[in-house]
């Protein structure tokens, strides 16, 4: 198969597709807010780490360096809308809440909530961050961590994608899911 060159900037690009989650996270009278990534990833077993990377211009970002606590929530594809909402607005001038129809649901042992229709949830208090170019990564110990039963597989520790189904974002409007599952012995 030939290869063709792609101008630089397209590298996150090709990194595709990536998990997207909703990250909940509180302004300083406790309101919350809500951003969509699909930057995030895990970083350490022990102590268990996740590692969020967020533009230096967005108001999560704000929100995070101030609260310095933050929620991971995972969503299915049976809530694309929404998360695609939570992605095209900005928490400085809408309730995501409100206008999404997403529930605020208390976290366990952070003060950020977690978002009840998400399959999966990582409650993270900031460890640290690494200033990268127009984004910071947040990086955030996970203090608790919770799924929907029937999307957990208890035998194997992990996701059942015959139940869930993950949005995975490829570029701009443009979502997928994973199809299929391959064990290779």
């Amino acid at each position: 198969m030939a290869k063709i060159d792609v101008d630089a900037s397209l590298a996150p690009r090709l990194f595709a597709p990536r998990l997207t989650v909703l990250v909940t996270s509180l302004d300083k009278k406790g309101r919350a807010n809500i951003i969509t990534l699909s930057w995030a990833m895990p970083t350490s077993f022990d102590p268990p780490l996740a590692a969020i990377s967020v533009g230096k211009r967005r108001y999560s970002h704000e929100l995070i360096e101030g609260c310095r606590e933050f929620v991971v929530n995972i969503p299915s594809q049976d809530i694309l809308e929404k998360v695609q909402l939570c992605g095209s607005r900005s928490g400085r001038n809408v309730d995501k809440f409100a206008e999404s129809g997403l529930t605020q649901l208390p976290s366990k042992k952070v003060k950020p909530p977690r978002i009840k229709e998400c399959v999966a949830h990582l409650e993270c208090k900031l460890v640290d961050s690494l200033s990268t170019g127009d984004h910071t990564i947040f990086i955030g110990e996970v203090v608790a961590a919770s799924v929907d039963e029937e999307a957990f597989d208890g035998m194997e520790k992990c996701i059942k994608l015959e139940t869930f189904k993950p949005i995975l974002h490829l570029t701009g409007p443009y979502f997928t899911t994973s199809t299929s599952v391959r064990q290779i012995n």
